[in-house]
Parts: structure tokens; C-alpha cells; sequence
């Protein structure tokens, strides 16, 4: 099940009723916007106690066309690796 992001701001304009959902839809695209560059700019974000982005670099290699078998060179890139906290781990994982 995927969450979107009306969803979010809904969810979170009825646990914070004090709050525009204008202003949470404005903070949503800030924190989004702020993970995105630190992420492009290769630095490692981290929410304690919750999740971890960090960027990895995959290395150039040449690899197998399995129909022709061709070589091709794929390119230098960057991956994202994400870790979720124990704590989240062991509450996914519960039985209802």
C-alpha cells in the first residue's frame, strides 16, 4: 500500500488541527525539497530513532546484452540507500 501525499497532509492536518493545511502542504515540500539536495549534493540524511538516506555510488561496469550477447558500457551512477530504525522494524513486523 503506498501512501500519497494528500494522504500525508490530511493525516496530519487532523492530528495537528491548530495547523493551515496550507502551511503543512508548504512544510511537506520544504522537507522534500531540503532531502532532496542534500542528497544530491551526496551528504547522508538521518531522522533519529526513525529512518537513514544515504547516497551510494555505483561503480561504471560493462555488462551483457542476454539476447545478443553484447557488451555495453553502463555508466557511473547513484543509488539510494535506505535503512529503517529497530524500533520501526519490530512495529512493521508485528501480527495483528
Amino acid at each position: 500500500m503506498s501512501v500519497s501525499k494528500p494522504e500525508v497532509i490530511n493525516k496530519l492536518s487532523k492530528n495537528f488541527p491548530n495547523i493551515l493545511k496550507k502551511d503543512l502542504n508548504k512544510l511537506f515540500n520544504i522537507f522534500i525539497s531540503e532531502v532532496i539536495k542534500a542528497l544530491s549534493n551526496g551528504e547522508r540524511v538521518e531522522l533519529r530513532d526513525i529512518m537513514m538516506f544515504e547516497p551510494r555510488i555505483q561503480k561504471k561496469r560493462v555488462s551483457l546484452n542476454p539476447k545478443t550477447l553484447e557488451k555495453i558500457e553502463v555508466p557511473e551512477k547513484k543509488n539510494i540507500l535506505f535503512k529503517c530504525s529497530k524500533e520501526w522494524k519490530k512495529k512493521l513486523n508485528e501480527k495483528k
